[in-house]
């Protein structure tokens, strides 16, 4: 059985906040780079990154960063930009649910050989079960559940939910 926790709108308020935190912590960047966790995650920058462009001047690198997330100590991190165009920026790792925190840190990971100006983590949901010695820097919500309890975001245009299963 799923038990809505966020509707559309309140996706959309979260998101316009998250956004909004985004810019108050780094409105004196002129360039800032969204890194969103394939699938979800990367749809959430999407959204975030228009936000940013809406309401700001600062100009926004959205990307998709793809982890494999069954075995992603053995899986190279697939990530478009070259360290080089990474250095000295911003740079933001997106995600829709923060579980273990695994699939994070392995994200992560991947931008900690370069020498970015600043690192920070954004995520939708934050279940509060880290496994590994990570947290969201910027959360829209955080959820007590139980390790037995799932949940899953959907993004559909206008349909947006948050469940908890």
């Amino acid at each position: 059985m799923k038990t809505p926790i966020l509707n559309n709108k309140q996706i959309e308020q979260k998101i316009n906040r998250l956004a909004h935190q985004v810019l108050e912590n780094n409105h004196e960047e002129s360039e800032i780079i969204i890194a969103g966790i394939a699938s979800r995650g990367f749809v959430l920058a999407k959204r975030i990154a228009t936000i940013l462009q809406d309401i700001s001047n600062i100009k926004v690198h959205v990307e998709e960063i793809k982890v494999n997330k069954e075995t992603p100590i053995k899986s190279k991190v697939n990530f478009p930009f070259a360290d080089k165009e990474l250095e000295g920026k911003v740079v933001f790792v997106v995600d829709d649910v923060v579980n273990s925190g695994r699939t994070l840190i392995y994200a992560v990971r991947h931008f900690l050989t370069v020498p970015v100006k600043k690192l920070r983590t954004l995520v939708l949901v934050d279940r509060g079960h880290n496994k590994f010695p990570i947290r969201a820097d910027y959360v829209g919500i955080s959820l007590a559940t139980t390790l037995q309890e799932h949940v899953s975001v959907e993004f559909s245009k206008g349909k947006d939910a948050v469940y908890l299963q």
